[in-house]
């Protein structure tokens, strides 16, 4: 019998993503700001990484990380929009869009505005209770330019799989930067100033009436709900199964938008410069998009406290009140100011401890 000998390079191959698909935690699996978020009624909403929920006069929504998948798919989550306040008579300024932006170094080799331009196929499942006609876009943020298209949910509280291909344009290129160049939306709810147009079948100079041209009104009613999982946008126009990455590695890309650090055993070191003065760094765990927006725990006594120890194993008398210095893309630092009992000119550790629910969290989204 003849024994088939697999190379190093063609495990590798068949282990390891090649990152084909331009979404970020498309299969819902990491969710470090929550797992639910009940009550929302305005801008934009994150639960699962890297796709938000925007919403504006659009009744109310809980959205979570759920459970709900298609069976025998590999999935393990779906993000789940549920309609708790209904909005039945829309203003026209109101909306409900679920939106992923992606950085324009990350797209250059769609090759856009040139005519060469890489179309591109999205796939994602949806389920939700609403049948009727919905509305997706590919929207250039750089040069004020959109595509859009349509699908069809036809059957009620059943998983359906939608692939949508979208031309390639030969006008704009992307800016080969960290900003949003280009994002996709998906649109469940639209006031006349977004519908009052046609779906932009080719790419066209934004219109807004245009955006939300053929989508329902998920927010008509308090059954409504939608679930969407295992998205993917690619190159081409054949939409291939869904790149599954790592679990790791899929945490690593969302991290250099959003992380959260838990204050448990966590500690670094600082410097006092004064009696009532420390300052102390910490890097991030992984690297930001760009600088960062820090936000720290509570100061003072109990869970979340923040403090510091000096060199001789003292603790300040009063704690006083600590702040976000500085922050970049790799690391913040917090001043604390109107200690008592502190030591001029002497090292500090900077202990931060309390319940598992004490976080700093660091967010440099688009």
């Amino acid at each position: 019998m003849a024994i088939t000998r697999i190379t190093a390079p063609a495990l590798q191959s068949v282990r390891e993503p090649n990152f084909r698909n331009i979404i970020i935690n498309g299969d819902m699996a990491v969710s470090q700001r929550s797992t639910s978020t009940a009550s929302l009624t305005s801008g934009s909403n994150f639960v699962a990484d890297r796709t938000m929920w925007q919403i504006g006069t659009a009744g109310t929504w809980t959205v979570s990380q759920d459970t709900d998948v298609p069976t025998g798919q590999g999935f393990a989550s779906s993000l789940k929009l549920d309609c708790t306040t209904a909005n039945g008579s829309l203003s026209a300024g109101s909306y409900g869009i679920l939106v992923q932006r992606i950085e324009g170094q990350n797209l250059q080799y769609i090759k856009k505005g040139t005519a060469s331009a890489e179309s591109l196929t999205l796939s994602f499942w949806v389920k939700t209770n609403l049948t009727g006609t919905y509305q997706v876009n590919l929207n250039d943020s750089d040069n004020t330019r959109i595509i859009g298209t349509t699908y069809t949910v036809s059957g009620a509280d059943t998983w359906e799989k939608k692939t949508l291909t979208f031309a390639g344009d030969t006008t704009g290129a992307l800016g080969n930067d960290n900003g949003n160049a280009l994002q996709v939306e998906w649109w469940f709810i639209a006031g006349s100033t977004y519908s009052g147009g046609a779906v932009p079948t080719s790419w066209e100079a934004t219109v807004t009436a245009d955006r939300s041209a053929a989508s329902v009104n998920l927010s008509s009613n308090t059954s409504n709900y939608l679930n969407i999982t295992g998205i993917q946008l690619e190159a081409g126009s054949v939409a291939t199964d869904f790149e599954v990455v790592p679990y790791s590695q899929n945490l690593q890309r969302c991290s250099r938008y959003y992380e959260k650090l838990f204050t448990v055993d966590i500690l670094t070191v600082g410097y006092s410069g004064s009696t009532a003065n420390a300052i102390s760094m910490m890097a991030y765990v992984y690297l930001k998009r760009a600088n960062a927006s820090v936000t720290l725990p509570t100061a003072g006594s109990g869970a979340g406290e923040i403090s510091h120890l000096n060199t001789s194993g003292a603790y300040p008398s009063t704690m006083g009140s600590i702040a976000v210095f500085s922050a970049g893309v790799n690391s913040f630092s917090v001043n604390q100011t109107g200690m008592t009992g502190a030591y001029s000119a002497s090292g500090f550790a900077f202990a931060l401890y309390g319940g598992v629910d004490e976080s700093i969290e660091i967010d440099a989204e688009i």
